[in-house]
């Protein structure tokens, strides 16, 4: 039988605020535990909920990110349910009446086709404290500093259809919040992440299948395995006569394996209600209007300003758009540097994300500027040095030993463009090997390489390549 995969994700992005969602209690990463809860997050008797502004101002961001529907008037809700590391015993969160109504997000997929996955709702919640099991034997600590952080939590529609299109999306709304400056989707420290519903059915079929939730998987790479696992398990037990429970599942990475973590709840074991001590969110149509007009050129804005404008492939404008900084960087390169797109496309592809990546740095933490990183490539540009040479001269730029035309002199790496001196020298490599000169001329056309390797050699590798062919074509055709 062949199987169909349906998959929907929950997001969890936390709000990039200086504060809380409900109180003044700071929300910096990395605090001592029980450092950054006050009486309103730990849920102390008399204390009442004030609602943060900056959070509704970034989850309108969103909205207008995503082209959806916006409630002028939305709802916040109790989520109740008994966990330790809930002080109140509830949540406060969107139920009935979300703050971003339907939109969507459109991916480009691997061959290049594009496909919209659209998006139910997004709402505003406060996330839970923690649970650490880690030093303590036989016991639990519980650290509250995350109770209360503003969540803006988006769920998709089960439009995902393999982990690959899961992963796309994924990665798509994680470059959206960090454009938008909502977010700073920092995985590593619980920033964004995400649950992911996934069933299978019976290709044709148009019931879903029952599914399982896999629960805050922090890394693109887990996503896609929790997801290929989750559905490989599925697959097997329906084929083998048995049936997908409705629960919630934990990804181990270690083992690459989910295990099964408890029966998923539904939305009325939950006991919604709306919160007593909360008023109704209205937004006024000038609040939005404003919040429009600061929007910046959003990443599937500037995909096609950079295919149409530089000329750019569709993958090269996609990797480029990927994150703000590093689209800023390559078009100031562009603008300082002369140098055509493609050839500064290509160097930020290739040799710098490749130290980057080598030193586990982001593009905010390179030690090339965009002054230097430009001047180097005006001088592939202008033919003072070749496209060899440029990477030594950017290793010794990685390394902090100077500016480009320091090291260009100092190490004496200008390229040779004299006709006179490449001539003399291109002389002499043919009278220094009459046989294969010979060979050449009888039809061994392949020894144009040996002669282009020894031109190199001898010049130490400080001709322009251009003119060297050029001259030695004409000059091996007698």
């Amino acid at each position: 039988m062949e199987w169909e995969t349906v998959i929907g994700l929950e997001i969890h992005a936390q709000l990039a605020t200086k504060s809380k969602i409900f109180s003044g209690a700071p929300t910096a990463f990395g605090a001592e535990p029980n450092t950054q809860a006050c009486a309103i997050d730990l849920g102390f008797p008399g204390v009442l909920p004030v609602l943060n502004k900056e959070a509704v101002r970034m989850a309108i961001k969103f909205g207008l990110g995503i082209g959806a529907t916006l409630s002028k008037k939305s709802v916040f809700a109790r989520k109740n349910y008994f966990y330790p590391d809930l002080p109140k015993g509830y949540q406060i969160s969107q139920y009935e009446l979300p703050v971003v109504g339907k939109g969507h997000l459109d991916i480009t997929l691997e061959d290049g086709s594009s496909k919209r996955i659209n998006i139910t709702r997004a709402h505003l919640e406060e996330d839970a404290g923690k649970s650490l099991h880690e030093d303590f034997v036989g016991q639990s600590g519980i650290d509250l500093n995350r109770a209360g952080t503003p969540l803006l939590e988006i769920v998709s529609e089960p439009d995902m259809r393999s982990a690959k299109e899961a992963v796309l999306y994924l990665k798509a709304v994680h470059s959206l919040v960090r454009y938008l400056e909502i977010c700073d989707g920092n995985m590593q420290e619980g920033s964004f992440r995400c649950d992911a519903n996934v069933s299978v059915r019976p290709k044709g079929q148009t019931q879903l299948g029952t599914r399982a939730e896999l629960k805050n998987i922090n890394s693109f790479r887990f996503v896609e395995r929790a997801i290929n696992y989750e559905i490989e398990r599925q697959i097997a037990l329906i084929e083998n006569g048995g049936q997908v429970a409705q629960e919630t599942r934990l990804y181990d990475p270690n083992k690459n394996e989910t295990r099964s973590m408890r029966s998923k709840e539904e939305a009325n074991d939950y006991r919604y209600f709306p919160d007593p001590d909360l008023l109704p969110l209205v937004l006024s149509d000038a609040m939005i209007e404003e919040i429009q007009r600061e929007l910046p050129e959003l990443p599937h804005q500037k995909r096609v300003r950079f295919m149409d404008q530089h000329g750019l492939s569709a993958y090269d404008a996609d990797v480029l758009v990927n994150s703000r900084a590093t689209a800023a960087y390559f078009e100031t390169v562009i603008k300082e540097s002369g140098a055509p797109a493609k050839l500064v496309a290509n160097w930020m592809m290739g040799e710098l994300f490749a130290a980057l990546n080598k030193s586990n740095l982001d593009i905010t933490q390179n030690p090339i500027t965009t002054t230097q990183f430009a001047r180097l490539l005006a001088r592939m540009n202008d033919n003072t040095i070749s496209g060899k040479i440029a990477k030594t001269v950017f290793e010794a730029l990685w390394n902090n030993e100077g500016d480009v035309d320091h090291i260009i002199e100092k190490q004496g790496l200008k390229q040779v463009t004299d006709v006179a001196a490449i001539e003399t020298l291109i002389d002499k490599i043919l009278a220094d090997h009459p046989q294969q000169l010979a060979d050449y001329r009888a039809g061994k056309e392949k020894l144009f390489g040996f002669f282009v390797g020894q031109a190199m050699k001898a010049s130490g590798g400080k001709m322009n390549p251009q003119q060297l062919n050029d001259m030695l074509k004409k000059k091996l055709n007698g």
